[in-house]
């Protein structure tokens, strides 16, 4: 089973590496990094790089498609290579998946069309204006396409899919080989549970001023 993560400039590393550690760990898969040009690729802060090993034209038929976010999602929406690669590895693939505003880029792909998605909360407007209904929902499945919210939701999603893939049992082993028992000092990670004051700070901002 491959899994392929695109890389792109500015990508928001936690949505690529998140679900990368857990579902790298299902038995027998393969992962691996691509890009429109195989090297580094630095994140949306520019201070840390992850290497693609290959090109888009050299996975052209992944099993699982990962597409995460970051403040560059606009440039990938509007870069026909990138489009026409998720189109083409979207025709053969078990499930494609994105985390955070990487569901934009599948929107403007067209993959989407019709569908329940979700991305991070301020850019649930933008979801909706490339043909997809917008949920608040942490993790949505629809069919095959599987989309997470904003950045650290792509650990669930993760463990979602490799339930549904290798079984509970993988998963839960897998989350506790991993630790993965959060317990944050806040209770602030959604606009319904965050300070107003905070959330009205962010209200009103474009995607690529999502925090990072």
């Amino acid at each position: 089973m491959q899994i392929a993560v695109l890389l792109y400039d500015r990508f928001t590393t936690l949505d690529a590496v998140g679900p990368y550690e857990l579902l790298a760990r299902i038995p027998g898969a393969e992962t691996v990094f691509v890009a429109k040009e195989a090297g580094p690729v630095r994140n949306d802060q520019g201070s840390l790089a992850l290497v693609a090993d290959k090109t888009l034209a050299d996975v052209p038929t992944p099993d699982i498609v990962l597409v995460p976010g970051g403040p560059d999602s606009r440039q990938a929406m509007n870069d026909p290579e990138i489009l026409d690669w998720l189109r083409t590895a979207d025709a053969t693939s078990t499930w494609t998946t994105s985390v955070c505003t990487g569901s934009l880029i599948l929107g403007a792909a067209g993959l989407l069309a019709g569908r329940r998605a979700t991305t991070h909360w301020l850019a649930f407007e933008e979801l909706r204006a490339v043909g997809v209904e917008p949920t608040g929902e942490r993790v949505v499945f629809d069919g095959k396409y599987v989309t997470a919210a904003g950045v650290s939701s792509g650990i669930d999603m993760a463990l979602h899919l490799i339930g549904r893939i290798a079984g509970d049992a993988t998963a839960q082993t897998i989350q506790l080989l991993t630790e993965y028992d959060p317990q944050p000092p806040y209770d602030a990670g959604s606009p319904e549970k965050a300070p107003a004051e905070i959330v009205a700070r962010w209200c009103g901002t474009a995607t690529e001023a999502l925090p990072s």
